[in-house]
């Protein structure tokens, strides 16, 4: 059997050091240890991610990349669809299941999203979101390893959502399962790679810009569930 009380233990001291040596932005308290894992979280992105995502978008025809995207946007809908039910959001949750209903049929297990075009479209929803909806707070700023930008609440937002709707994690063949998910990140990458540079060349501080444009959408997307009326 596994012991995860030391390890836990560890990780619990080392976000209370890392905390009693921040005195910079009051929403991240655990900055050096933040810093540490964006850090880290680019070394992997630099030496794996970022070439791996080069050479999709490159090897890739344009089609084939919107399939893919569109197959995994298509699965994100049932994540979606379970937090708008969460936050009341009724008429919201109807768009949500007609979009899972019509791609998923006529769009050809999501590979063609025909919803869009059809005045149907795509919402953000997560638990996160769902707990901020209804008061929780977003807690310090946390950077996760591999999932990067978080924070408390978000970050059990991400492990409810993975157990409970991410459908990709329900695969039980692990290997089908850890290839859909290899595939879904580099997909996720290759769509950002603009941006990053973009972002590269226009900010001097990464990991601030980073922090802050999380912090602020993550609050507009919750505030925008607040003040949408229960349906």
């Amino acid at each position: 059997m596994i012991n995860h009380g030391k390890p836990l233990l560890a990780l619990t001291a080392a976000l209370l050091l890392a905390g009693c040596a921040s005195n910079g932005d009051p929403r991240d308290p655990l900055e050096p240890f933040n810093r540490g894992v964006q850090s880290f979280n680019d070394t992997v992105d630099r030496v794996a991610m970022k070439p791996i995502a080069r050479g999709y978008r490159a090897v890739a025809p344009e089609p084939v990349q919107n399939s893919v995207r569109n197959f995994y946007s298509n699965l994100d809908d049932v994540t979606v669809f379970t937090n708008s039910l969460l936050q009341f959001r009724l008429e919201q949750a109807t768009s949500d299941l007609l979009r899972i209903a019509f791609n998923s049929s006529f769009g050809l297990l999501g590979l063609i999203d025909i919803a869009t075009p059809m005045g149907l479209k795509k919402h953000n929803e997560d638990f996160g979101q769902t707990l901020g909806r209804w008061g929780v707070g977003s807690g310090p700023y946390l950077v996760l390893p591999f999932f990067g930008p978080s924070s408390f609440r978000d970050g059990v937002g991400l492990a409810v959502d993975s157990a409970t709707t991410d459908l990709v994690y329900d695969i039980e063949d692990i290997p089908t399962r850890n290839a859909a998910l290899v595939v879904r990140a580099v997909s996720h990458r290759a769509d950002l790679l603009d941006a990053q540079r973009a972002l590269e060349e226009a900010a001097l501080d990464n990991y601030e810009f980073t922090r802050d444009f999380y912090l602020e959408r993550r609050e507009a997307l919750v505030q925008d569930g607040r003040q949408q009326p229960a349906e």
